[in-house]
């Protein structure tokens, strides 16, 4: 008898009113119709599956495993989660994307028995591969199982140790195979610099660029924050800031303006400090309360303005994204962030002043621009505005906001980027945690993604950073 003989066998009919509560989807639905009309026998699927914090409700194995763990072996897999039926799908895609993301899952599976959908993770992001109602299921088993069937799944990567002859690959998808692993490495990575500035303070320039490194670093991407703005609150918000008094400062000595007023020494593989506010933990360069005193000394240093475009050129290898955070000026330290930079992203809150601010923001790229053309440097690209610190108000954001975003984009001639950023009491607190050692309060910041990934807070930074990858690439 062959395989699709014995799928023919299974159940061969599924009533999606026959589910009245999760229970029932994950034993009359999965167990008994999908992981069978699949091609999963019994001793290939799992479930209530433990990854450290994450437990999945199903979890499919195409390949067979030797000497490896399930985790290792995550081309091979497929992650089923199961919903009550008046449960909405929209709710769970984010937690199915932290799933695919931190177990390295190609292809996961989202239903509630009446809805079923099918998602991709490519490419740092989450992919509607198929959309089906359950009625619709047993008429249409073949395209389920082109994409998530066991035969399919062990096709795409046979494991290299003892695989079965069965799941063998034909010639010409080896060879396939083969030459797109070629192509894959031989990609060369590019680092990407974007500079996160608008010339009006408290429009939530720091909470962007903390909670975008966090987004970015889960993501995959190796990022480095650099900190130029005097303030030092991106420093602070990194967590680099645990000391109590001036006697204690493990800053001063090397910190942003080292890195700029040193052509031979303070490289940024010695500068940048490990920050664990997010994990996987990202780089920091951090700035200092003094730098406001440097900058007479650094005014009028042409060199000093292309410094960070240099060293930046020794470690373009090791991070694929730079986060430049600028000072709500237009001083000099703004204009290395703006000169240094690939982009540019301008949070604002989108109010009258912020607004207005916008014009001194088009003159100050169009003056950076003459300078980058003289040293033969591409203009600056304006990636858009982030509106940030918006008010979560449904009357605000049904009538006024709107106007805001029209005018933006009209009177000042600059795009919106679709992600919107709401102000929640969560993100400010996350940055605002501390620790207690005795009878001090130690800074323990974090970022909202670490804190609460399953926020809408949480949810909006993920968009925003895979809304400015889609853009520069």
């Amino acid at each position: 008898m062959t395989n699709d003989d014995a799928i023919s066998q299974h159940v061969a009919f599924y009533n999606p009113e026959g589910c009245q509560n999760e229970a029932e989807v994950e034993s009359k639905f999965i167990v008994q119709y999908l992981m069978p009309n699949l091609g999963y026998s019994a001793d290939s699927w799992h479930q209530e599956v433990t990854f450290g914090r994450i437990r999945l409700d199903f979890l499919a194995i195409a390949g067979q495993i030797v000497g490896r763990s399930m985790k290792q072996s995550a081309p091979h897999q497929v992650v089923i989660e199961a919903k009550h039926p008046r449960e909405n799908l929209d709710h769970h895609v984010r937690k199915l994307r932290h799933y695919l993301q931190n177990l390295s899952i190609r292809y996961g599976v989202l239903t509630n028995g009446k809805l079923l959908r099918i998602y991709e993770y490519v490419d740092n992001r989450l992919v509607l591969k198929l959309e089906m109602p359950g009625r619709e299921i047993p008429d249409r088993l073949d395209e389920l199982r082109a994409i998530v069937g066991k035969k399919a799944i062990g096709i795409q990567l046979i494991p290299a140790d003892s695989p079965s002859q069965s799941e063998q690959p034909e010639p010409d998808q080896i060879q396939s195979m083969q030459t797109q692993s070629l192509s894959i490495q031989q990609e060369t990575p590019h680092m990407k610099i974007f500079a996160v500035y608008h010339n009006k303070g408290g429009v939530g320039k720091t909470t962007t660029v903390i909670n975008l490194a966090a987004a970015f670093s889960k993501m995959g991407k190796r990022v480095l924050i650099i900190d130029l703005d005097s303030q030092a609150n991106t420093t602070f918000a990194a967590g680099l800031v645990k000391f109590q008094d001036e006697s204690s400062d493990d800053i001063r000595g090397s910190y942003i303006y080292h890195v700029l007023i040193e052509k031979n020494r303070f490289p940024i593989a010695e500068v940048a400090r490990v920050a664990d506010f997010t994990h996987p933990i990202v780089h920091v360069i951090p700035s200092h309360i003094s730098l406001t005193e440097k900058e007479a000394e650094l005014v009028g240093m042409d060199a000093v303005l292309i410094r960070l475009i240099t060293k930046l050129k020794v470690v373009k290898d090791k991070y694929d994204i730079v986060l430049l955070d600028t000072p709500p000026s237009l001083n000099i330290f703004a204009r290395i962030a703006l000169i240094t930079a690939d982009y540019l992203l301008i949070p604002s809150d989108l109010r009258p002043f912020a607004n207005e601010g916008l014009n001194n923001v088009r003159t100050f790229i169009d003056n950076i621009n003459d300078f980058r053309e003289a040293m033969t440097r591409e203009p600056l690209q304006v990636l858009g505005v982030i509106p940030s610190k918006i008010s979560t108000s449904a009357r605000f954001v049904q009538y006024t906001l709107p106007k805001m975003e029209k005018i933006v984009e009209e009177r000042y001639g600059f795009q919106l980027l679709n992600t919107r950023i709401y102000e929640r009491r969560a993100v400010s607190a996350c940055l605002e945690r501390v620790i207690e050692v005795g009878e001090m309060d130690i800074p323990d910041p974090r970022s909202v993604l670490d804190v609460e990934p399953n926020s809408q807070s949480a949810g909006e930074f993920e968009a925003l950073a895979e809304e400015i990858l889609k853009l520069v690439n």
